[in-house]
């Protein structure tokens, strides 16, 4: 019989000592204990190599995506090509400048050679393709939830583009919250006349746009864990503790290899012109990592919890 996860792990005869210390043990044996099954379930899940299927097709969808996102855009912005390339400079923070610029270059020279004809095509095929990654997650999450795909491969593919829109939105509204912060901080430090007011009223304009990036970025990730598997009963959950380690993991990831690639950038001298793809699919690879360990976190408690 499995035991519930506040037993887990708690000793039969009474610890010698105050009830301070006695909790403390028990808490820090319950965190072994979840820690220990959390491991356990990665491993038979194989979310590492999970993850490195998930890098490949993240790195097959990112054209489309780019491709997707400015089609969108170009419908609700006349300047979307000026809007754009502001908005993808954030992308910048989190992934690695040089693999980012030569995505960039290449893309805007796709693009810059397409006739109008080819547009109107390119963009229905680009969602298409660019569903390619979620078809993906959808497939891995249902592994790492233990459920079974019922639904038809039009069904499934129909989620997945459905949720490849959904999720290009929220990325954009994320990266247009940091960008609309930015110009109205700006506006205001150059309005007000008083340097410490300015500064200050600049500062909270980021820290609020900011954090309204991070709410958007936290919706993103649970809205794949809500609509990617195929779930029996959904039920909508905000801000879970597999959501905050898999954001927490995927940011010390991300900022881990741009350190590493300012100090140590070697693949160019390694992998020639394939060094930007190379950097491009580790950094897949961390991201589809941490969504898979976030839904791991998240699996694991609930089955603890539920536990009899």
């Amino acid at each position: 019989m499995r035991l519930p996860w506040h037993q887990v792990g708690v000793p039969t005869a009474p610890l010698i000592g105050s009830s301070g210390t006695s909790g403390d043990v028990r808490q820090r044996r319950r965190t072994w204990e979840l820690a220990r099954r959390i491991w356990k379930s990665t491993s038979t899940d194989r979310i590492f190599g999970h993850a490195a299927e998930l890098g490949f097709y993240f790195l097959f969808a990112l054209f489309p995506t780019l491709w997707c996102g400015a089609s969108i855009l170009g419908l609700v912005a006349r300047s979307a090509h000026q809007i754009s390339d502001k908005l993808l400079d954030y992308l910048a923070l989190v992934i690695p400048t040089s693999a980012l610029a030569s995505v960039l270059n290449t893309f805007n020279e796709t693009t810059a050679a397409a006739t109008s004809g080819k547009l109107t095509f390119g963009s229905i095929a680009a969602i298409w393709s660019a569903s390619v990654g979620v078809s993906a997650l959808q497939d891995t999450l249902n592994v790492v939830f233990r459920l079974e795909e019922r639904r038809s491969y039009f069904v499934a593919r129909l989620y997945a583009i459905l949720l490849t829109i959904v999720l290009t939105v929220l990325i954009g509204s994320a990266l247009g919250c940091m960008f609309a912060g930015n110009f109205a901080a700006t506006f205001i430090e150059h309005r007000l006349a008083h340097p410490v007011l300015s500064i200050a009223a600049g500062l909270a304009v980021r820290v609020i746009a900011w954090s309204a990036s991070a709410c958007v970025l936290a919706l993103s990730f649970e809205t794949v864990y809500f609509w990617a598997p195929d779930w029996r009963q959904r039920h909508w959950r905000w801000l879970t503790p597999g959501t905050v380690l898999a954001i927490a993991g995927w940011l010390i990831a991300s900022f881990g290899l741009r350190i590493y690639l300012h100090f140590f950038n070697s693949y160019p001298v390694t992998y020639g012109s394939l060094g930007a793809v190379i950097v491009l699919l580790i950094w897949f690879y961390f991201s589809g990592l941490m969504l898979l360990l976030g839904a791991e976190v998240d699996m694991v408690m609930d089955d603890t919890a539920q536990a009899p």
